[in-house]
């Protein structure tokens, strides 16, 4: 057994040095820089560097538990987090459902292209598009102004319509790539099912509780427990490239907060202490959301 394991390893030899360079990468671009999470346990000095820093041990983490500003950065985390996840996998679901049962394939492949078209652009550009969308002299404010004749709205200065404006492009922007995967779910049902609903008379809607919605039961919670994994993420592409100092209340999330204690007021130690804690939720997040999709999706990643 062991000479033919042996035999095995050497056959297989050409496939590691394959693997080498991508390992190579993964330890310079992703292992090797984590090493500065020490920062977090130190009072950073530029001179002396991250190593030769003084350590401060757990100061930057109480701190971190003082400031007024992490609560409430907490809450704007989780809350947008969650109300992006509930909308896209709902949008997109019932966009697949309508979708699915149109015949025409020409027709439903156009529309399946146009809408997944938007999640390949950038946030950078889409925010340009909708700063002039929503700003004051623009398309929507003049819209408005020639139907009623209405003072134009500050969109972006507004705590609750800039939140609309958030959950609005986030989902229009990305339900078309869950719509695809539900639409592939959709396809993989047994169409005898169908054949016999029809022959008992069965009506649209009765066919669309008993057989499509248990039939991809287990992608959508799949997609559902697979979400959690960034539920500390809130999407910092699009709210970095949107948000300003007047919403900072409702929209400010782990990811800004970091960037503008990091970038802007150079309090690099504690914008890493912020880091390091909510890497270490997220992670215990993956985890737990691993074990949900196990137990519940009938899926695994190990």
């Amino acid at each position: 057994m062991k000479a033919n394991g042996r035999v095995r390893n050497k056959e297989a030899i050409h496939y590691h040095f394959m693997l080498f360079p991508s390992i190579v990468i993964l330890a310079i671009f992703s292992i090797y820089p984590t090493l500065g999470s020490i920062m977090a346990f130190k009072y950073f000095d530029p001179i002396a560097g991250i190593w030769g820093s003084p350590w401060a041990g757990l100061d930057h983490f109480k701190m971190l538990f003082q400031i007024p500003e992490f609560k409430q950065i907490t809450i704007n985390t989780i809350t947008i987090s969650v109300v992006k996840i509930i909308l896209n996998v709902s949008c997109a679901l019932a966009f697949a459902l309508l979708l699915h049962e149109i015949k025409k394939k020409w027709f439903k492949k156009t529309v399946q292209t146009i809408v997944y078209l938007p999640f390949f652009l950038s946030w950078v550009i889409m925010a340009g598009i909708f700063k002039d969308f929503f700003s004051i002299d623009g398309m929507i404010n003049g819209i408005v102004h020639k139907l009623n004749g209405s003072e134009p709205t500050m969109f972006f200065s507004s705590n609750t319509w800039f939140m609309i404006i958030i959950y609005l492009t986030d989902v229009w922007k990305g339900f078309g790539f869950n719509a695809i995967v539900f639409l592939a779910a959709l396809t993989s049902i047994n169409p005898n099912l169908y054949e016999a609903a029809d022959v008992d008379g069965a009506s649209r809607w009765a066919k669309l509780v008993n057989i499509t919605l248990p039939s991809i039961k287990g992608t959508v919670v799949l997609i559902l427990i697979l979400s959690l994994q960034g539920i500390l993420s809130g999407g910092f592409d699009q709210i970095f490239n949107l948000y300003n100092p007047l919403v900072y209340q409702v929209a400010d999330i782990y990811d800004t907060y970091i960037y503008r204690m990091g970038f802007q007021s150079n309090q690099y130690e504690f914008a890493t202490a912020v880091g390091l804690f909510r890497s270490a939720v997220a992670f215990i997040f993956i985890l737990v959301s691993q074990w949900l999709a196990e137990k519940y999706g009938e899926y695994k990643v190990f």
